[in-house]
């Protein structure tokens, strides 16, 4: 279930950084190189499958939109269903939703008031690829006990540990990579 540091520094290193984006000073993580690297994606998933096996899981929801790269993959390989917290605007059906800070004014991400069916207390694992200041998984992991259901833990590919980011989060959290 522990990750050797060799697998770590496998994944970690087929994550690009890409300086200067979105905007100069940022550092961006690109798991664009992690995906089409098949030995670090299948250490990475073999990984998350033998962490939350034995967690009696009802559901994996993913944040969009790398979250649910992850998420999917991992729900099938634990045999459960997918749920996506989307962007406002995104869903079709009757939604939840809960806005979040962002350094310049609020975003919002939303959930279908059904995702999880008609039964309370669903046990779902929110999962993304990166964490920085926290603000959408504090809002996802809020949406997923609004509808109901109840979030276990929070789980992460990255974490910029600096940002502090999952201070906040109700529900545990777990990251693959820290990142100083």
């Amino acid at each position: 279930m522990i990750l050797t540091s060799d697998e770590k520094q496998i994944i970690l290193d087929s994550i690009r950084d890409i300086p200067d984006f979105p905007k100069p000073g940022i550092i961006f993580k690109d798991i664009t190189t992690l995906l089409s690297n098949p030995k670090a994606y299948r250490i990475l998933m073999t990984h998350l499958e033998k962490r939350y096996t034995s967690y009696d899981l009802d559901y994996i929801a993913g944040i969009d939109a790398r979250g649910f790269i992850f998420g999917a993959a991992l729900a099938d390989r634990l045999g459960i269903g997918f749920v996506p917290v989307r962007k406002k605007g995104k869903l079709p059906y009757t939604t939840v939703a809960e806005k979040y800070s962002l350094e310049y004014g609020f975003d919002e991400v939303e959930i279908h008031i059904d995702a999880f069916g008609v039964n309370k207390g669903k046990k779902v694992l929110l999962i993304d690829d990166l964490i920085a200041t926290g603000g959408t998984a504090k809002a996802a992991a809020s949406l997923i006990d609004k509808v109901g259901a109840t979030c276990v833990e929070v789980c992460f590919i990255m974490e910029l540990a600096f940002l502090n980011g999952k201070k906040g989060i109700k529900a545990p959290v777990y990251s693959v990579l820290g990142i100083d």
